[in-house]
């Protein structure tokens, strides 16, 4: 894959350029320009990548792959001593039939000697191709984060499902897959309630060639239970004006039944960015 490197990106550009910069050595602007562009280009990538294999391993390469990353920063300044370290992995394998990725990440930070943050994120996804339209799938998501202290906020949250999909198009111009089933999850909040529920997933994955330079995605997920029901939709407009150049515009909804009366109360973002791959 090319390394992406960033010509420009809208909308988060500023705030991103800004949490880079605060990060200063003796010299109150070295490297800021440097970490500012890593910080972007990590976020636009993020922004840009689809998991094309999300929905049954159709396009998938037989053989394995992995990914390691890991970023520290420690800063001390008279009585302010502060430090983050990040790891991040990614491993998955493929044998013509059997798929498995997984994914885990995790977080530490420290302000004066007081965490701030202690988080992992991991996830496991397991694909077996049944034909050439159906698929069955299991997964497994996983929170840990001690250093949250609402009473509300969750510590603990995991949440294993499995199902089957179907691929309803499949061509060189739209491809649209569908995937449900059942699932269990266990959550923990802070303040020691615990939930422990069967809770049901859907989701939907859809790609449209527009042009030989142009794509259009739309991505949806629903997981459900009787604790609560949330929705998260991403429809995405991703342009190639040049061999170099590209445009990627996105709108992201999420609904939760818990804390929003309507849609009209739903998360959204928009996201509009621009890369430039000097490759």
């Amino acid at each position: 894959m090319k390394t992406l490197n960033i010509f420009v990106a809208a909308a988060t550009a500023s705030l991103i350029a800004g949490a880079a910069a605060a990060q200063t050595t003796v010299f109150a602007n070295e490297d800021a320009a440097v970490d500012a562009v890593d910080d972007l280009q990590e976020q636009i990538a993020e922004d840009a990548e689809r998991d094309f294999n999300q929905f049954g391993n159709e396009g998938r390469i037989v053989g394995s792959y992995g990914s390691v990353a890991l970023r520290a920063t420690a800063n001390s300044n008279d009585d302010d001593d502060n430090s983050n370290v990040g790891v991040g992995l990614r491993y998955g394998t493929f044998d013509g039939v059997n798929g498995v990725d997984v994914s885990a990440k995790y977080d530490y930070a420290s302000d004066n000697g007081d965490e701030t943050t202690n988080r992992l994120l991991a996830g496991a996804d397991y694909r077996r191709d049944l034909s050439g339209a159906f698929f069955a799938y299991g997964k497994l998501d996983v929170l840990l984060d001690s250093a949250v202290t609402d009473a509300d906020s969750y510590d603990t949250d995991i949440f294993a499902g499995a199902g089957v999909g179907y691929r309803i198009l499949n061509d060189a111009t739209a491809q649209w897959s569908i995937q449900a089933g059942p699932g269990y999850r266990y959550a923990e909040q802070v303040n020691g309630e615990d939930v422990r529920e069967v809770a049901g997933s859907v989701s939907s994955n859809y790609y449209r060639s527009l042009s030989e330079t142009s794509y259009l995605t739309n991505d949806t997920d629903v997981i459900f239970s009787d604790a609560n029901a949330q929705i998260q939709n991403e429809l995405a407009l991703n342009v190639s004006m040049t061999n170099a150049l590209a445009l990627r515009t996105s709108l992201t909804t999420i609904y939760n039944d818990e804390s929003d009366s309507s849609f009209s109360d739903a998360n959204n973002t928009l996201g509009v960015s621009v890369v430039y791959n000097f490759n």
